[in-house]
């Protein structure tokens, strides 16, 4: 399980980054209900709580989890946000989803077949700098995209450090290609980034749709990454073309010749793999249908095959629970998405929709780029989970008005992927290659150096992306039914103000301190 570094910050910084959280918490909070968005109270607190969290994720960022924490007891206990809201807000059944395949892909690296995947490619006889360069570049993008980006990059870089050490080159220029292709492979289906699976379950996708959908753009940005990357660093990789020929000369190979057995691993995933492609054929044969049970054998399959897993292999069962599932990661998405769901049950992310809705003219294929641009833009400096479990309730609600809204969720997870490579902070990934870069090779990546080659990927690929959403049809959720106009109900509360979208029937308690006003809108 990856360790975080703890990074003790000086006073007089810490004051500093303090002041800076305070002012634009305030600035905020105090913009967003001057413009409509938080009209009442306890709207302003839901904002300014959510704020606290990014603010964190920027300035304090081992301090998340204990904020996030902080910030669901000032919801409940302000009355902005309902205990029954949180609890439905947690987003359990993505949680349950992820700790399933992390608990697979710590099974992969017991049964050899990541370190197999090693060995393949540093014995592949006639190979030079170019060829290593694409051959890393795909694998990363493969990997991301089949086991989480962190599985991922760790495998790519014991590969990167292994030939860049046996070479006697400098490693960096290949730890940052693995790393900017990783995070674009990880957009390309839903197993690879936990935005992917976050998105897929939100809007309706199914597996084939999804990957129908984000393979084809993922792929296209890739080979423009893989462009940029060959003419960047050509010198480098030049560099190791002329070394490895050298030690070609002298001896027989990168690395120690072993055997390693990888079937069992392989059968595992691609067993897994199969089983969630065909989910939605299963749901219908055993009777999984309608918006209950949405993408329920998707979610339970990673369960299904770990509980297998653990037991096929009952002495590493508790090891593979408490070490390769990543609970300091999952309770921050757990707290975040229920901090994120106070903006909806307060009506803020509705009027977001409304003032979007109302700016933006043109339709949803004038929202594209506005929503891959924010969410690249705040990806590149807070994780990018942050602002997709924002942004997702204002999609919902636009998807709800007009079903032409779902490409948004396309522009949203290319923005929230891609915008990644932008800084040396963006994604997970960058993180844990920069910090193991340095304590493998004591080798620091500037900000500046990371953001040259990262703002001109981020930019090339989001562009595409948006060409390729404004012309390549986008599959739509199956199981999408907007509800006609008549059919809803709208209650506003007399405390604050506050519109809530309910079903036709639906009774909403209101608080026993503020009187409701009930108006039905038949």
């Amino acid at each position: 399980m990856y360790s975080e570094p703890v990074v003790a910050t000086p006073p007089l910084r810490a004051l500093i980054k303090v002041g800076s959280m305070a002012a634009i918490i305030a600035f905020v909070g105090w913009g967003s209900h001057r413009i409509g968005l938080a009209p009442t109270p306890l709207a302003v607190v839901a904002v300014c709580t959510f704020i606290t969290v990014i603010c964190t994720t920027l300035f304090f960022w081992t301090h998340r989890v204990a904020v996030a924490f902080l910030g669901v007891a000032v919801l409940i206990g302000t009355r902005a946000m309902t205990l029954h809201g949180m609890l439905r807000a947690t987003e359990l059944d993505i949680i349950f989803f992820l700790i399933g395949m992390m608990i697979i892909v710590g099974a992969l690296k017991d049964l050899g077949f990541l370190t197999w995947v090693i060995q393949a490619i540093i014995n592949r006889k006639r190979m030079n700098g170019v060829t290593f360069t694409i051959i890393l570049c795909c694998l990363s993008a493969l990997l991301s995209s089949v086991v989480d980006e962190v599985s991922s990059i760790v495998v790519v870089l014991a590969l990167v450090f292994q030939v860049c050490d046996t070479l006697k080159i400098r490693s960096a220029p290949f730890v940052m290609m693995a790393v900017l292709c990783t995070n674009i492979g990880s957009a390309a289906t839903m197993l690879g980034n936990p935005v992917g699976i976050f998105i897929g379950n939100k809007a309706g996708f199914n597996f084939s749709q999804f990957l129908s959908g984000a393979t084809p753009i993922a792929f296209v940005s890739l080979l423009a990454t893989l462009g940029i990357i060959l003419f960047w660093y050509r010198k480098s990789i030049h560099e190791m073309t002329v070394v490895m020929h050298e030690h070609r000369q002298t001896h027989h190979g990168l690395g120690p010749l072993i055997r390693i057995p990888y079937r069992r691993g392989l059968f595992v995933l691609v067993a897994t793999v199969c089983i969630i492609a065909f989910h939605h054929q299963i749901e219908n044969i055993l009777g999984l249908t309608g918006m209950e049970n949405k993408n329920a054998f998707l979610i339970i399959t990673p369960l299904i095959i770990a509980g297998l897993l653990m037991i096929s292999k009952p002495n590493r069962a508790r090891y593979y629970i408490e070490h390769d599932v990543e609970w300091w990661t999952l309770l921050f998405f757990m707290l975040l998405f229920a901090i994120a769901g106070g903006l909806e049950e307060q009506g803020i992310t509705r009027n977001l929709a409304d003032k979007l809705t109302s700016t933006v003219k043109g339709g949803p294929s004038s929202m594209v780029p506005f929503v891959l641009a924010i969410s690249a833009a705040g990806s590149a400096f807070v994780d990018n989970i942050v602002f997709v479990a924002a942004f997702t309730p204002v999609i919902q609600t636009l998807v709800e008005s007009s079903s032409d809204y779902t490409i948004l969720w396309w522009a949203l997870l290319f923005g929230a992927c891609f915008g990644g490579n932008i800084t040396v902070i963006g994604s997970t990934a960058n993180i844990v290659a920069l910090g193991l870069l340095e304590k493998r090779g004591h080798v620091h990546i500037a900000f500046f150096e990371w953001l040259k080659i990262g703002l001109l990927v981020g930019v090339v690929t989001c562009l595409i992306a948006w060409a390729m959403l404004t012309f390549m049809p986008m599959p739509r959720p199956t199981n999408h039914h907007p509800a006609p106009a008549e059919q809803n109900s709208w209650i506003m509360t007399g405390e604050c103000g506050n519109y809530a979208f309910l079903e036709k029937g639906e009774y909403k308690e209101s608080r026993a301190s503020s009187p409701a006003t009930t108006c039905l809108a038949n």
